[in-house]
């Protein structure tokens, strides 16, 4: 609440000086009384070039308020395209992942609790802008029971070289399930800065975010779930395993990107001095007023609370020499600081068997270099632990844009990684849920192909993973939920090849994407589905004088049977089971969107085939998926 609070006093504040400096610049301007009937001369409209949004990595896009079938995919809770991921039964849960493909692990530790995380902004998810004229944008869309989701974002320049944006995103849904509330807030601001010279250059952001889900455990009954029971339809009739526990993720973190050059004038050569600096810290707790049998024995008969911290300082200075013949050169150093830790100890035999805190500092240090002349773009980056705890990434891609519609790019990635921390660490109040590890560093090998073709777009990714880390199911039993992190000791390999092409004649088009996955171990350890599709036949045209862009269509998604992870509200992540198979039912969405200059509105009946193609959709074992329903919602963008 006081994020909005926040965000309409800015809004204000903003607007009050823009009448107090439109009203001074008449004053002063006008010598001569004019006539109220006298019609004001229309300000020239600026061009889109002139709404940039940059990225971390100074990748740069415009605003863009078209409608094409890839908005539909993006209208959703994470306001991206999430093909290859599963979503549970009610918005702002988590997602059982079906395309490998989307893991990009960091080299350095990071909190874990992933299940938790899909909807948490990284540093390099945050965009800065520089605008012409001040832009709103307003995202709402219904919930499936009880709530609203809702994103507001406005971002202006006070002058050419300084903007601001401020930004916050809000769920509420009750959920049809029992204790299944999903509640989270995403609050960004940032900030952009360069000197006139374009000798210094800045970009700052600070976010705070939190999520809150009630956390049933699955419904305990699955067969009344599957029976078809008109009893059961109403879904908060089914029987769960939890109905009071809840799951909690908040975090903070301050970050700031930014450069100064030596040189006083852009020249041929140039040199500069870039500093990152970015502290965090996070917080991940679990509660239960209710006795838990799920979990196994308890320190505790009731009452639990579980709560973990941890918080990170990072800096990173660079050096870097440009020639814009030769290239960039860049040669860095940084410091990651952790403090991850509990207010509680574990002693056994007089002993401490699980302490309350595990902190470190690694330093590393590296060299990235970068090429972009006419086509090819290309760019090799090394760095290496120079602390204890040893962990190294070399990575090195290519870009070759042939033309405006067909590019090709390769990329190799080799990572040493350090365990995330809560495979290292983790306590609770129940008692196989508190360890203390020491596990080798994963190995990652990675070598992806993309191509953007006129005629279709591919991908190919060919992974080997060594020392795998993963969460386990040490009991066996259905009634009994031991999970504990392991270690693989021998090799996984994963291929995955992606193929999307839309096919159009006159006003219909057919938009199909494909993704084909293979794994080869000794084990299940690493589990995904064979094959992912999604299909969708839709039409488009122009209505009401081409006054209205109209879209209607169906969209059709499937995925083989495998053993899919499940999940674990415990500690917020998903662990592999050899018990349920999860798969080979149809997902079935029509949809009606449409443009009206700066507006998009969206309407779609969800999951509409669920009462007739049978009832074992689930989205982990003992979490079915959303049943059939009807929700609509929009984006409105505002040019000020």
């Amino acid at each position: 609440m006081k994020h909005i609070l926040t965000i309409l006093l800015f809004v204000f504040t903003l607007s009050s000086f823009a009448q107090v400096d439109n009203e001074l610049s008449i004053n002063k301007n006008d010598t001569i009384k004019k006539s109220l009937r006298d019609k004001p001369k229309e300000n020239p409209k600026a061009p889109i070039n002139m709404y940039r949004i940059v990225t971390l990595q100074k990748d740069t896009t415009y605003v863009d308020t078209s409608l094409t079938i890839h908005k539909d995919y993006k209208f959703n809770h994470l306001r991206k395209d999430n093909f290859g991921l599963l979503p549970f039964a009610n918005d702002g849960q988590t997602y059982n992942t079906l395309d490998f493909g989307l893991n990009n692990p960091s080299t350095l530790p990071e909190f874990g609790f992933k299940a938790k995380h899909f909807n948490y902004a990284k540093s390099k998810d945050i965009n800065y802008y520089s605008v012409a004229t001040p832009i709103t944008e307003l995202y709402f869309k219904t919930t499936l029971e009880q709530g609203q989701s809702v994103d507001a974002f406005i971002t202006l320049n006070t002058s050419e070289q300084l903007n601001f944006s401020i930004a916050y995103k809000g769920l509420r849904s009750l959920g049809k399930y029992v204790n299944s509330l999903s509640s989270s807030g995403n609050f960004r601001f940032t900030t952009s800065y360069f000197s006139k010279n374009k000798r210094y250059l800045a970009n700052f952001h600070y976010t705070s975010q939190d999520a809150l889900n009630g956390e049933n455990g699955g419904v305990s009954n699955l067969s009344d779930f599957e029976s078809g029971n008109p009893q059961f339809t109403q879904r908060s009739r089914l029987e769960v395993y939890f109905e009071n526990a809840k799951a909690l993720l908040k975090g903070k973190r301050y970050f700031l990107d930014h450069s100064f050059r030596i040189n006083s004038k852009d020249s041929e050569n140039n040199i500069s001095i870039n500093h990152q600096f970015s502290y965090e810290s996070k917080m991940f707790e679990f509660s239960s007023a209710a006795t838990i049998e799920r979990f196994g024995s308890g320190y505790l008969p009731s009452n639990y609370y579980d709560v973990t911290k941890n918080n990170i300082a990072y800096n990173k200075i660079e050096a870097s020499f440009s020639n814009k013949t030769l290239g960039d050169f860049h040669f860095f150093i940084e410091n990651y600081q952790y403090n991850y830790l509990y207010n509680r100890l574990l002693i056994s035999n007089n002993q401490v068997s699980v302490p309350n805190l595990n902190n470190a500092k690694l330093n590393a240090v590296g060299g990235k270099y970068l090429y972009s002349k006419n086509k090819l773009r290309g760019e090799a980056l090394f760095s290496k632990s120079i602390s204890k705890q040893t962990f190294s990434t070399l990575d090195v891609s290519v870009q070759y844009k042939w033309n405006e519609k067909n590019n090709f790019s390769a990329q190799y990635l080799n990572q040493s990684k350090v365990p995330d921390l809560n495979y290292t660490l983790y306590q609770s109040s129940f008692v196989s849920y508190n360890w203390y590890n020491n596990f080798k560093n994963e190995k990652i090998n990675t070598i992806k192909l993309k191509a953007n073709m006129q005629w279709l777009s591919a991908e190919a990714q060919l992974t080997r993973l060594d020392d795998y880390l993963y969460f386990s199911d040490d009991d066996k039993s259905d009634s009994i939920i031991v999970t504990t992190p392991k270690q693989y000791g021998k090799t996984i390999n994963y291929l995955s090849v992606k193929i999307g092409k839309e096919l159009k004649f006159r006003r219909f088009a057919l938009d199909n994407t494909v993704l084909f996955q293979q794994v080869t171990q000794d084990e299940n350890i690493l589990n995904a589905p064979k094959l992912v599709t999604r299909n969708t036949l839709y039409f488009s045209d122009y209505v009401f004088k081409k006054a209205m862009f109209l879209q209607t269509g169906f969209t059709f998604q499937t995925f083989t049977k495998y053993y899919a992870n499940d999940y674990n509200p415990l500690i917020g992540e998903f662990y592999v089971q050899e018990k349920t198979k999860v798969g080979d039912f149809p997902l079935v969405d029509f949809f009606i969107n449409a443009r009206v200059r700066q507006a998009r509105i969206f309407l779609k009946a969800e999951h509409l085939n669920s009462s007739f193609t049978g009832r074992n959709y689930y989205s982990a074992p003992d979490y079915p998926y959303k049943d059939f329903i009807i929700r609509f919602g929009l984006v409105w963008t505002f040019f000020q």
